[in-house]
């Protein structure tokens, strides 16, 4: 974990050793005051020597100046680190989630993702900052006042030793308790994003339902687990204070009362009496300092954990040694195909074998939870087979460049994405190259171009954040034209037009059949009328194809595809025919 973190230091090293060399030089000359104080005390104003109070006063005034600059400069070359540090951190964060395969995305939320790019970094930000200037300055500055107090006078030095004993304690005892909550408080932290992403995202239909009261009764109890986590740690981390007043009082007076016998006895002067006392100040302010950075330290240890184990995540998907970027053609050959999503969990398709050619419309169908985007997912390589062998233009995908396979490989996924920005700036997401002309004519394929022609700005209209100002329908099939500008070899539609209506379905398969001739089109959907006139058909089942024929066979010999069809063609039928309203 700390070579995963200290990796991400990088151009900030420089800055980062800067910083405690100029908490020290505050350090030194913090502890020269107060001998330059003794002195002129016992040697200038009990002796009335004006000329050395002037001498030392000066020199007191440098000292404090230099102390000065080597503060400003630490926190200043501190914040540039701890900042750069944070900066790395997130940029390292983002980049490994970029390369994710979607086994990895299953394994965190993403409120999970989210609280790890903000609120753990910051928290590691700030301990990387106390770490460079407090916990050198701290240390350092006690162990020098404790030498400094010693030479003056020991016996009187070693009340010191006592209280620092003592407090060691009380933070022994305080700290892994409050390690304890602070860990959890994380945890609690992913619940609370968790509960406002979904809220905002889903904001139309909490409205609809009428549940505002519900969320925010929800948001309440997250809100709440963390307030009572962190009361939790803050009730304990607070008795440092009054313990650490109380020992510091206590040690003034011991060494005032002690001080004053031994300056009466002649063995001390009143100057290094104030010199005592000033050190014991810093001495045991110092300790105080020292519990709150370990208060932080165990604070940043959970988030430093839940960072580096998104850094150091590495996707199950990797590019062979000397990769493919040429996809053949689109040809499609499942071999004894089985696959599940992870060691533990069954198998959700059980030996798979198929045979498509080139140039192929296939349609899909299946009932719920029967594997049908499973199936499509492995032919881009979003998941790797658990076993057999998945063939893509007669080559293994594991053999081909991810990056070239996939663009190859389109796919318009059930939930597809657009993002904030013009109609032209999402169809540019298949291909950024893509000219305006290239665009409409893509949307024109995906039946897009007659609603879009109908927008104030057309294709500079602008579409706002998850695409909440166009319908289902005219997302699907913007989403359809921005996966036809890749200008792939295989297009999957996984129930990509289950908003829009028949007749519009209709047109785009049309479509596709004249103008794609050659592309090899994988449709899933749940309508007979999408796929009954592919070339072929799947039917799937519980993981396996219980049919691969034409519309007409499979009708005749598959009872399944048979009672779909009776179900949507009889009195039931559910033609959906205002998706696009």
């Amino acid at each position: 974990m700390l070579k995963t973190l200290g990796a991400q230091i990088k151009e900030f090293k420089k800055a980062s050793i800067i910083t405690p060399i100029f908490m020290i030089l505050e350090v030194i000359m913090e502890m020269i005051i107060p001998l330059m104080m003794a002195s002129i005390i016992d040697d200038g104003v009990n002796a009335g020597d004006m000329g050395h109070i002037l001498k030392i006063g000066f020199f007191m005034i440098i000292a404090a100046l230099i102390g000065l600059f080597g503060g400003l400069m630490g926190a200043k070359f501190g914040a540039k680190a701890s900042t750069g540090f944070a900066k790395n951190l997130r940029k390292a964060m983002y980049d490994n989630i970029q390369t994710f395969s979607f086994s990895s995305i299953d394994k965190y939320s993403t409120s999970s993702l989210i609280t790890r790019l903000t609120t753990d970094v910051t928290n590691l930000q700030n301990s990387y900052q106390m770490l460079l200037r407090m916990a050198f300055r701290a240390p350092v500055s006690m162990i020098v006042a404790m030498i400094m107090a010693f030479s003056i006078h020991a016996r009187l030095a070693s009340t010191y030793l006592i209280a620092v004993f003592f407090l060691g304690i009380v933070l022994a005892l305080i700290i892994p308790r409050a390690t304890k909550y602070f860990r959890q408080v994380f945890e609690k932290y992913d619940e609370l994003n968790a509960s406002v992403q979904e809220n905002v995202s889903a904001i139309r239909v909490v409205k609809a339902y009428v549940r505002e009261d519900y969320e925010n009764q929800k948001f309440s109890r997250a809100n709440k687990n963390i307030y009572n986590m962190f009361l939790r740690a803050e009730k304990l981390v607070v008795l440092n204070a009054p313990i650490m007043q109380a020992t510091v009082y206590t040690c003034i007076l011991v060494i005032s009362w002690l001080g004053a016998k031994t300056i009466v006895a002649g063995g001390l002067t009143t100057g290094e009496l104030m010199s005592l006392l000033t050190y014991c100040m810093n001495i045991l302010m110092n300790l105080m300092m020292i519990s709150m950075i370990f208060v932080m330290l165990t604070m940043s240890y959970a988030s430093a954990k839940r960072i580096a184990e998104i850094i150091e995540e590495k996707s199950d998907l990797t590019n062979p040694e000397n990769p493919v970027h040429e996809v053949k053609d689109g040809s499609i050959s499942f071999n004894e195909v089985s696959f599940a999503y992870n060691k533990e969990s069954k198998p959700v398709l059980d030996h798979i074998n198929l045979d498509i050619k080139a140039g192929e419309t296939i349609g899909i169908i299946g009932g719920t939870g029967s594997a049908k985007s499973s199936l499509v997912n492995l032919i881009s390589r979003l998941y790797d087979v658990t076993e057999g062998e998945l063939l893509v233009g007669g080559l293994n995908v594991k053999e081909y460049d991810m990056e070239s396979l996939r663009n190859q490989v389109a796919v318009v996924l059930q939930k597809n994405v657009l993002f904030s920005g013009t109609i032209l700036e999402n169809l540019r997401w298949g291909n950024k190259e893509a000219t305006e002309e290239e665009c409409k004519k893509a949307c024109e394929l995906a039946c897009a171009d007659e609603f879009i022609q109908k927008m104030p700005d057309k294709y500079m209209t602008r579409i706002e954040q998850g695409g909440t100002n166009v319908s289902g329908g005219q997302k699907q099939r913007l989403c359809i034209a921005r996966a036809l500008l890749k200008k792939p070899k295989i297009l999957i539609l996984d129930d990509s037009t289950s908003a829009v209506d028949t007749a519009t379905d209709a047109k785009i398969r049309k479509a596709f059949a004249e103008e794609i001739p050659d592309t090899t089109k994988l449709i899933i959907a749940q309508r007979i009328s999408s796929v009954q006139s592919a070339d072929r058909i799947i039917v799937l089942d519980n993981g396996k194809i219980t049919g691969f024929d034409t519309h007409e066979a499979l009708l005749a010999s598959n009872e399944i595809y048979r009672d779909v069809y009776e179900s949507q063609t009889g009195g039931n039928a559910d033609f959906d025919e205002g998706g696009d309203n």
